[in-house]
């Protein structure tokens, strides 16, 4: 008898030192799989879309992103606030009540906030903080309020213009992820990266990766002619770079940047569906789908479901 435990003692330290790998490590095989979420930005460019008019798939798990609140106040021109945060999205087609009665229609839906964004007025939108501990202060309290007024769920994270430095960036927000969720006021919560504001992301992800739910990378911030197979390997890129994230593929509405779903965004995602890897599918923005129909946020939710719209 003890001399089969000695055997066994070789085998177990192997079993050991695996699962005493990085979390991360553990991630990516928890996260080799396909996911059936698809995620809409909505309001930010005021075209009077509402969530009603958006097509939702009963078998998808469904995201609306409010776009955006920023910590900037409301004067002429706005001016920054260290974290105050004040709402910036077209909250007349996109208030509270209405946020509730999606929610209480499609049981699949979630709603979310996104901070951030390019521009306040007609300036850009410095992530500008006095300090991390003041900013980080401010944030919570005016996101908590923002957050529960409007019944939300999540947050999302799209700065792309700073006036600080990157670890400061991934302390204040990832303090501000880490303190919401502690507290229960959000459930999930994702960041929108691209190529130029990478080191910000990076160092957040590093920090407080363990927090971050999804990643939005913003792959129409590539060029126009983007192909299937450059898109492709965009991804494996992010992939790595945001080691055991679930990175969602993403295309804009207006086809401007990026690999359109006329050009073949929908091959990439099949592509990745096969190979197990497709996490998500992101579109920016609803304003602008609302000019064709949204058919291609019908067609992205029939890719994840297997199915069509009922």
């Amino acid at each position: 008898m003890e001399i089969g435990l000695l055997k066994l003692f070789p085998a177990l330290l192997i079993i050991l030192q695996a699962l005493s790998t990085t979390h991360i490590s553990i991630l990516q095989v928890a996260d080799a799989a396909n996911s059936k979420l698809f995620r809409e930005y909505i309001g930010a460019n005021f075209k009077n879309v509402a969530f009603d008019e958006v097509p939702i798939n009963p078998n998808v798990e469904f995201h609306f992103i409010l776009s955006f609140a920023i910590d900037y106040d409301t004067s002429s021109p706005p001016s920054p606030t260290n974290g105050n945060f004040n709402v910036f999205w077209d909250s007349g087609n996109l208030s509270p009540s209405q946020v509730s009665s999606i929610k209480n229609q499609h049981s699949n839906v979630r709603v979310a906030l996104s901070l951030g964004g390019d521009s306040v007025g007609n300036d850009p939108a410095f992530f500008k903080p006095s300090s991390v501990e003041s900013w980080r202060a401010n944030a919570v309290s005016s996101l908590t309020q923002i957050i529960k007024n409007y019944n939300l769920d999540g947050i999302d994270i799209d700065y792309e213009h700073f006036q600080s430095d990157p670890d400061t960036f991934a302390a204040s927000v990832g303090g501000l992820i880490e303190t919401l969720k502690t507290n229960k006021v959000i459930s999930f919560a994702s960041i929108a990266p691209y190529p130029e504001v990478q080191s910000y992301y990076l160092a957040l992800w590093k920090s407080y990766g363990n927090l971050i739910d999804y990643v939005n990378f913003q792959f129409y911030a590539y060029d126009k002619g983007t192909t299937v197979s450059q898109f492709l390997g965009y991804f494996e890129t992010q992939s790595s770079n945001y080691n055991g994230g679930k990175i969602l593929t993403s295309f804009e509405s207006n086809g401007n940047r990026g690999l359109s779903p006329e050009n073949g965004f929908f091959t990439a995602c099949d592509t990745l569906k096969n190979q197990q890897k497709l996490h998500g599918i992101f579109v920016w923005c609803a304003d602008d789908s609302k000019n064709n129909g949204f058919q291609y946020e019908r067609q992205s939710q029939e890719l994840l479901a297997g199915s069509q719209l009922v």
